[in-house]
């Protein structure tokens, strides 16, 4: 009898062990699930952002991944600066407005492009022959595989006289660094290297 109730002691310690350590097991795997969902939730959180609305109240936005919008940011900020830059009226201060803008959206090499120009009365026949000028960007092209990036741009250029409309084709190369984001310069991007690799007339359509 003692042996037998010896035996039904060390089983039952064995039991005991056995659902100590399911127990333990337990715990350990729902620690671990609560710690998961615990970053999980704050990451989640840190995506958030809340904007005041007029001081009034509280409004949710969602944050991206800002890499995820650069090559969209970048399209955008070239295909900006061609608009400013090769839009022109016959108003000086429109001309110079528009060429100030240009100027935050890029380096030195555009401002020596907009002199040589100016240098050749370029802009002042403009002004005097009352001539209108745009642009419509056809197509960007940009490499992400290196840095800096290299952008090629085809535009078509647009010259308005009260005589004709000349048609001309421009393609222009540069690259792009990124830069401090500012209220003058919103995609964080400058182009370096500006140049006009070819700009020729298409048709001229008498008006």
């Amino acid at each position: 009898m003692e042996f037998k109730s010896l035996r039904n002691i060390e089983n039952s310690f064995k039991q005991i062990r056995l659902y100590a350590l399911v127990f333990a097991s337990v715990c350990l795997l729902v620690v671990g699930f609560s710690i998961y969902k615990s970053y999980d939730f704050a990451k989640e959180q840190r995506e958030k952002i809340y904007v005041l609305d007029k001081g009034k109240s509280l409004m949710l936005a969602l944050s991206q991944d800002a890499s995820i919008n650069r090559p969209v940011e970048a399209r955008e900020h070239v295909r900006r600066f061609h608009e400013l830059f090769f839009t022109l009226s016959s108003e000086k201060a429109a001309i110079e407005g528009n060429m100030q803008r240009a100027f935050n959206l890029a380096d030195k090499t555009a401002f020596d492009y907009y002199k040589d120009l100016l240098e050749k009365g370029y802009y002042s026949r403009v002004i005097s022959g009352n001539i209108q000028q745009r642009i419509e960007v056809d197509s960007i092209r940009i490499d992400f595989n290196s840095y800096p990036y290299q952008t090629m741009t085809y535009a078509t250029q647009y010259i308005i006289r009260s005589s004709n409309l000349t048609k001309r084709n421009l393609v222009t190369s540069s690259q792009l660094i990124s830069a401090v984001r500012s209220d003058n310069n919103p995609q964080g991007f400058i182009i370096e290297k500006f140049t006009v690799v070819e700009n020729k007339d298409i048709e001229v359509v008498k008006r």
